[in-house]
């Protein structure tokens, strides 16, 4: 999987804040600093979601039975807030989810499909029952004047990079995905969702609203994950040789 291939790990401080709301935003055409809506929200215990990126659910707790129901009669969308494993904390920052799919079994539970669409950060609690809802606001990336293209496509070479030297390290074929966006945004989505084993370095790509610092910091982490596989590479070309001599 593509994600696998990714693995960067990297030691921080545990991304741990009270969530005063709990929520979920349709998504809007305008930027809307200001505008808030009551939406219902979906916690998941290590799992970020970004704009553009899918994800698949199997909805089987009462409780959200009851919530996509309700969604599926209104716009279909709900927020999904990544959970801390640990001390059970709920991020205020999510991604809001649309459903494009979904499939009702006989006794009710579901299967769906979603997109990431726009980010929001829950500013308070409306309900908790039967399923939390929130009033949140929409936030986006701040405008900038600098050019992104020379870091866009950096970070575009960096996985290719990675992508090659995984490639000759495991001895395996590994296509370049073909659905690596080349806009400096959406670029720094699909990377962030790429990224394996580190939640809460996602929710914190996710909070940055700023694109190049975004993009400065996945290159930092692929330039890593770079390094780490050459350096393995390297090692494994030197024994495979020594043990050809």
């Amino acid at each position: 999987m593509w994600s696998a291939v990714i693995r960067y790990h990297i030691r921080f401080d545990r991304y741990v804040r009270s969530l005063h709301s709990y929520s979920i935003l349709g998504l809007m055409a305008s930027s809307s600093s200001v505008a808030v809506r009551e939406l219902p929200l979906f916690p998941l215990p290590d799992l970020v979601l970004f704009p553009g990126r899918r994800l698949p659910l199997h909805i089987f707790e009462f409780r959200y039975r009851i919530m996509m129901n309700t969604i599926l009669q209104s716009d279909r969308r709900f927020g999904v807030l990544m959970v801390d494993p640990i001390d059970g904390s709920v991020a205020s920052v999510g991604c809001c989810a649309e459903i494009t799919q979904f499939h009702r079994m006989p006794d009710d539970r579901m299967k769906i499909m979603t997109l990431g669409q726009q980010r929001f950060r829950v500013l308070d609690y409306v309900r908790e029952k039967p399923y939390c809802v929130g009033l949140v606001e929409w936030i986006e990336d701040q405008p900038t004047e600098r050019d992104l293209r020379p870091l866009t496509d950096q970070v575009d070479q960096l996985l290719r990079d990675v992508v090659r030297l995984s490639a000759k390290l495991t001895s395996q074929d590994i296509d370049i995905p073909d659905d690596i966006p080349d806009l400096p945004v959406e670029l720094s989505y699909w990377v962030a969702s790429n990224l394996y084993g580190v939640a809460a370095e996602q929710q914190s790509l996710l909070e940055v609203q700023d694109t190049a610092a975004r993009l400065d910091r996945e290159a930092e982490i692929l330039t890593s994950t770079r390094n780490h596989l050459a350096a393995r590479t390297a090692l494994k070309d030197a024994l495979d040789s020594g043990g050809a001599s």
